[in-house]
């Protein structure tokens, strides 16, 4: 479970990650259209595991591979941003959130399900 600290430096995080990728550096990713859907950060808050979703963009892991080269200049705009927050500034790890994927497929396994009807029972029968 994590901390009120935690907590706080995840929401932080994540909103200037945002604002990082959608003001800051979007000419690094051609313009694909990137949301932060969650920043996890270690107790100690020294790594944030940071998860993206993707739009407009046809290789998501290709786009991933390189927000995982470019990290190094994201991290120097995250710290131009949270210097006076925090002590040190976290290592950034990102990752893919399929979570609307996998949503997407349940959603399409649920509605293949034939159900038949539950048999009737007659009244009759129960006296």
């Amino acid at each position: 479970m994590e901390s009120k600290r935690q907590q706080k430096v995840s929401r932080q995080l994540q909103k200037d990650l945002s604002e990082i990728f959608q003001r800051e550096v979007p000419h690094l990713f051609n313009g694909a259209f990137i949301t932060v859907t969650s920043v996890r950060v270690s107790p100690d808050l020294s790594v944030a595991r940071v998860y993206l979703s993707f739009l407009a963009t046809k290789n998501n892991k290709l786009l991933l591979e390189t927000i995982q080269e470019k990290g190094k200049v994201l991290r120097q705009h995250l710290g131009d941003r949270v210097r006076h927050q925090l002590r040190i500034v976290p290592e950034l790890h990102f990752f893919l959130d399929d979570t609307a994927e996998y949503a997407d497929k349940m959603d399409k396994l649920f509605s293949g399900i034939d159900i038949p009807p539950a048999p009737a029972e007659d009244e009759e029968n129960k006296e």
